[in-house]
């Protein structure tokens, strides 16, 4: 098991989720600095990392960005990863400037059908060799 270190943040992320594994590729391949570590809400790393920021930990409808210590979630967790990333996605971050009760709304929405819409696998995602030593478990 990787250990998060000060300097790299971690992801937690739904393991059985569709869009989330998808989502979890898409940072891969837009993080080659190698910024984000990850690991899934149910797993044992993710769990103590959910107890440590004092989250409840049965709850797998957000995203947990952790980041200086400090965790954040739905769509500011979103925002804060997209402004790491290469390209253009780091201007999606001026949205940060809408209320989060606003911002909020549209993430539930999606939170509360992605299964339905992206549908869930039996288990969580095993990482590309490549990737590997970026995953706490």
């Amino acid at each position: 098991m990787t250990k998060p270190t000060d300097d790299k943040a971690v992801i937690l992320f739904d393991g059985v989720c569709n869009l989330c594994s998808g989502a979890v590729q898409f940072i891969l391949r837009n993080d080659p600095k190698g910024h984000f570590r990850f690991a899934s809400l149910q797993s044992a790393a993710g769990q103590k990392l959910l107890e440590q920021q004092r989250l409840p930990t049965d709850n797998i409808s957000t995203i947990v960005l952790i980041e200086n210590g400090r965790a954040y979630t739905r769509s500011t967790a979103a925002l804060r990863i997209a402004r790491r990333l290469r390209g253009a996605y780091p201007l999606a971050y001026a949205a940060i400037l809408i209320p989060p009760p606003l911002r909020n709304l549209g993430y539930a929405y999606i939170a509360s059908n992605r299964y339905r819409w992206f549908g869930k696998a039996e288990h969580c995602m095993l990482p590309k060799p490549e990737f590997k030593q970026r995953f706490l478990e």
